[in-house]
């Protein structure tokens, strides 16, 4: 218990330390005007510090018309114990940071006309003998300094520490816990309501076998993979002119998600449809008013795709919708084309995740450079590292296909860019598929607890607490479902095995509501309580 302990406080005590970023913040004054810009450091080799207040200030002298990889051309008097902003390129980063410590320079700031990522020594020796601060500006920002300050500036470099346990990770943890619950509470509220004859439900019996949303057979599942992974290779080598058609696909697809779910909320309300006849054709209003306000929000979304202030809440919500309704339609016929489905899905991530980088030219996983776009540069420049761009750039289209949240601790925002933390649809549809099933499962075994739905949803939050874990103690992204197709796959096998139902959970076999002809006595319900309820056992399996 002790040890347990222990470990929970270390887990804590990590997830909620402090980490030194990358990017930095380089504070310009003269007199009463100051401000402040974005900057880039490595602060493993030279570290700032961690306030405004307990930077040292020195005189900017500019001399961004050398490049400082000859001590002979500048005057060591007009820059020593002073910061100094020379000009990128002619030799290496460390190369001019020994330079200046020559010259008796105490900061040296490069301005680039290039995007900036941490400066790094070529060799080790190198490293040890640089002792003063070097970071990388923008060249433009420089401008704007002049423009504004003149040549009388005083400049103060310092990185604000960032929590690891990003505030924004729980709300990505919150939305997918969520929306798989939803999705899966659906499901089975859908099958529920199928087996109602005082509903209008259809026949149990033939239910699925007609239905476009439902997967029975393990060929469709393969091709479903193999269609998969098609699609992601043309993505890859074609991704400017399929992203486009995927924009259009999402568009029409959310907004019959968004449409699906508000209309099942105010179903579920009790709001009236008010029903009208035009030409002997029957109209809700309810159902028009809706499909205006929800094909109103996708087309706003499609125009505003690429502005990241606030766009990312109607992605966010388009997604859940998209996801949730999914879910609830989609249907699969046994825990064994559930198990299929997800190795697959399984292998065919962590293949285009972990071992297409080692084929891609620029060394970024397929999977990385198709969902974050062609300008993906997360893994290339390394897991601890940054690339920000040194000019305004035209927005790059990329796939709708994450829910995105913003940093909400990260302090440079508004300084080097907009930071998200991220989660892919499939991290959520995928074992969603598997809650539906166990959801649907708990109806046809007639479980008034929902053992088998609530286990698989607890299961799907331990999964998603485990990759962000691995995550934050990894420093780099991770392939959800190889945490979360584990738990949630042995989660219901345990559970199955428990109740001793593991023969029909596997199956898909189902008990079937039949119409009662007899009276029944007390003793005939003591002997087959389900047979009293409406139910007999089906020994095939649903929907061969």
């Amino acid at each position: 218990m002790e040890k347990f302990l222990i470990l929970i406080i270390w887990l804590v005590t990590v997830l909620t330390s402090q980490i030194n970023c990358q990017e930095a913040i380089l504070h310009i004054s003269s007199g009463n005007q100051e401000e402040e810009f974005c900057i880039v450091n490595n602060n493993s080799w030279s570290p700032l510090s961690k306030s405004l207040d307990a930077a040292v200030q020195y005189p900017l002298v500019n001399m961004i018309s050398t490049s400082l990889c000859d001590p002979s051309s500048v005057d060591p008097k007009a820059v020593n114990g002073k910061a100094l902003v020379v000009k990128r390129g002619d030799c290496t980063f460390s190369q001019k940071a020994l330079v200046a410590q020559m010259l008796g320079v105490t900061t040296l700031l490069i301005a680039s006309n290039k995007s900036l990522v941490p400066p790094s020594a070529n060799n080790s020796q190198e490293y040890s003998q640089v002792h003063i601060p070097l970071a990388l500006m923008r060249y433009r920002d420089f401008l704007e300094t002049q423009q504004v300050f003149g040549n009388g500036m005083q400049a103060r470099l310092y990185v604000p520490p960032t929590p690891k346990m990003d505030a924004s990770i729980g709300v990505i943890l919150l939305i997918a816990v969520v929306t798989v619950a939803l999705g899966g509470y659906w499901s089975g509220a859908c099958e529920r309501e199928s087996w109602n004859p005082s509903m209008g439900g259809e026949s149990v019996g033939t239910k699925g076998n007609s239905g476009d949303g439902f997967i029975h057979s393990p060929l469709r599942v393969f091709i479903f993979v193999a269609i998969l992974c098609g699609m992601l290779v043309l993505m890859y080598f074609f991704y400017n002119i399929l992203v486009y058609i995927f924009i259009a696909i999402f568009c029409l697809a959310s907004a019959i998600g968004l449409f699906g779910c508000l209309d099942a909320l105010l179903e579920k309300l009790g709001c009236p449809s008010g029903r009208f006849t035009v030409y002997n054709n029957n109209f809700s209003v309810r159902s028009l008013i809706l499909s205006s306000v929800c094909i109103s929000v996708s087309v706003v979304w499609a125009v505003y795709r690429n502005e990241d202030r606030w766009i990312w809440i109607l992605q966010d919500l388009l997604g859940v919708a998209f996801c949730v309704n999914f879910l609830g339609s989609m249907e699969v016929s046994s825990f064994k084309i559930c198990v299929m489905y997800l190795t697959l899905l399984l292998v065919y991530d962590v293949f285009f995740v972990f071992i297409t980088p080692f084929f891609t030219k620029n060394g970024v996983s397929i999977m990385v450079q198709v969902a974050l776009g062609p300008d993906a540069t997360g893994q290339k420049t390394g897991a601890d590292m940054v690339e920000v761009p040194a000019w305004p750039q035209t927005p790059t289209e990329t796939l709708p296909v994450l829910i995105r949240v913003p940093r909400l601790s990260a302090w440079n925002q508004n300084l080097c860019g907009m930071q998200f933390s991220i989660l892919g649809f499939g991290d959520i549809i995928v074992p969603g598929l598997l809650v539906a099933y166990c959801s649907r499962f708990d109806v046809w075994i007639n479980s008034t607890k929902k053992i088998y739905f609530c286990s698989c949803c607890i299961a799907y939050l331990l999964g998603m607490i485990a990759t962000l874990a691995a995550m934050l103690l990894s420093g780099m992204g991770q392939p959800a479902l190889l945490y979360l197709v584990p738990f949630t796959v042995i989660t219901s096998v345990t559970v199955a095995a428990c109740r001793g139902e593991m023969k029909q959970f596997w199956t898909g076999t189902f008990y079937e509501r039949e119409e009662l002809t007899t009276p029944w006595s007390l003793a005939d319900f003591q002997a087959k309580p389900l047979s009293f309820l409406g139910f007999r056992w089906n020994s095939q399996s649903k929907g061969q």
